[in-house]
């Protein structure tokens, strides 16, 4: 009987320590997110979302979109639309360009448009960055040099411009961001130029 006992506590023993290093592994996986879109607006009942990425797998990869150009009389107009986002090894990263962007009207110009996030593991802890670039930007037509996050400008009619829009978060292991280098709002009224977001869990 003893024996019988004994026999059965080994193969339980066994059993338990076979799955113990399949669940480590499991849980020392490094995953990831992201997502990169040229021009996501929602004016007035009309709805326009290009050049999206779409999510990036928690696995990693890479996704890539373009669009050569687009024009949608008195809301938007840009050209050259290219997005990217990857997510490999120790890092995630999205980025996201235009070229000769209108909005509203002429409301908001540039002439180049360039947003990119990372998020970086080192050590097991995560670390995230990113920034937006602009060229020839104009608001109300009056020349924009922007150089800091969340430079936000008021205009009439209850619309806001915010440029080079950040919000990130990192702490521990998991770390995420997203820029936004043109965001603008009002009565009926949201539009995201270049956005990228990456995010990442660290094994």
């Amino acid at each position: 009987m003893k024996e019988k006992r004994a026999s059965l506590i080994a193969i339980c023993l066994a059993a338990v320590l076979s799955v113990i290093p399949a669940v480590s592994f499991a849980q020392g996986t490094t995953t990831f997110s992201g997502e990169a879109v040229g021009l996501k607006a929602s004016v007035v009942g009309v709805s326009l979302d290009l050049a999206d990425t779409g999510p990036l797998p928690s696995s990693g990869g890479s996704l890539n979109t373009s669009l050569a150009s687009v024009n949608v009389a008195g809301i938007a107009s840009a050209d050259t639309l290219k997005s990217s986002t990857s997510g490999s090894g120790s890092t995630s990263q999205s980025q996201s360009t235009l070229a000769d962007v209108n909005l509203l009207n002429g409301l908001v110009t540039a002439t180049a448009v360039k947003s990119n996030t990372s998020a970086t593991c080192s050590g097991g802890q995560a670390s995230v960055s990113g920034n937006a670039q602009l060229a020839g930007l104009t608001v109300a037509g009056q020349s924009i040099l922007a150089s800091n996050p969340n430079l936000s400008i008021s205009l009439p009619g209850g619309i806001t411009v915010i440029i080079n829009e950040q919000t990130s978060s990192s702490g521990g292991n998991a770390g995420s961001i997203t820029v936004n280098a043109l965001h603008v709002t009002g009565p009926s009224l949201d539009m995201v130029v270049a956005s990228a977001h990456s995010d990442i869990t660290c094994s």
